[in-house]
């Protein structure tokens, strides 16, 4: 994968900051830990009561490739020091239909790498707010990102001043910080006084021996996998009114 970005704008970033206490969380509550399997962790964002926006990659099997059953993935809601504001298991995933899972990273992946999880129960609880997804980033802006991480996993960081390197391939290629733990985490900027997601971590990569990161670009593909979920949800509605039992109709197969 080639990646033709300059890295300039490197020296300039923030660094990564704890979000420790409840007045320094209080904006990001909406972004939580999302604990797969019991044997790993990614990143997550609420993008409606009951919508959280990852990587597609985190439901995934590192060693096997296989896709990893929804119901083995809860979301902790603003996770902190042993604590989370909501939790909430998944009731269907959905990856985006044009994601294929493979483990190395390659600019194809990077461009679907996105799912949408449907909560078992909408969050409302008056203190996490979903966030926006309708602003459009383009190569010089400044953009933050929450997220959890290897280290770090016990509450989130914030890094609130990077750059946009690039948009190429349907990737934006930022100077954010990440590692193992931050896929799925969200990458936002402000726009019109609102703080929006512009991207979603899918990777970690090097250019001229400066470490970026890869994110998803929203806009078209995150539309497909709203239709995919809309789409996947009519059926299961259409298989469920035909008697079939709701047990076996919430489990995705693995293959």
């Amino acid at each position: 994968m080639t990646l033709v970005v300059t890295t300039t704008a490197l020296a300039q970033d923030s660094q990564l900051r704890r979000l420790s206490t409840g007045d320094d969380a209080k904006e990001w509550e909406a972004v939580g830990r999302l604990n797969i399997g019991g044997t790993g962790f990614c990143t997550g964002a609420l993008i409606a009561p009951n919508m959280v926006l990852t990587a597609a990659h985190c439901l995934f099997d590192k060693q096997t490739g296989v896709r990893i059953d929804h119901g083995e993935v809860e979301f902790l809601a603003g996770w902190r020091n042993g604590r989370a504001s909501a939790y909430r298991s998944i009731k269907q995933a959905v990856v985006h239909p044009d994601y294929i899972y493979a483990p190395n990273v390659n600019s194809g992946g990077v461009g679907n790498d996105l799912a949408l999880l449907q909560l078992d129960r909408p969050i409302r609880n008056g203190k996490i707010e979903p966030f926006m997804t309708e602003a459009k980033p383009e190569r010089g802006d400044k953009v933050a990102v929450v997220s959890y991480g290897t280290g770090r996993s016990e509450e989130p960081s914030l890094q609130e001043l990077c750059s946009v390197l690039a948009l190429q391939q349907g990737m934006l290629v930022t100077s954010c910080t990440v590692d193992s733990g931050s896929s799925g985490a969200p990458i936002f900027m402000v726009q019109d006084g609102k703080v929006q997601i512009v991207s979603i971590v899918s990777a970690k990569a090097e250019v001229e021996g400066q470490a970026v990161s890869l994110g998803t670009s929203l806009g078209a593909p995150l539309a497909q996998l709203q239709a995919e979920m809309v789409a996947q949800q009519d059926q299961l509605d259409r298989r469920l009114g035909a008697g079939v039992r709701q047990d076996t109709g919430a489990k995705f197969l693995k293959p």
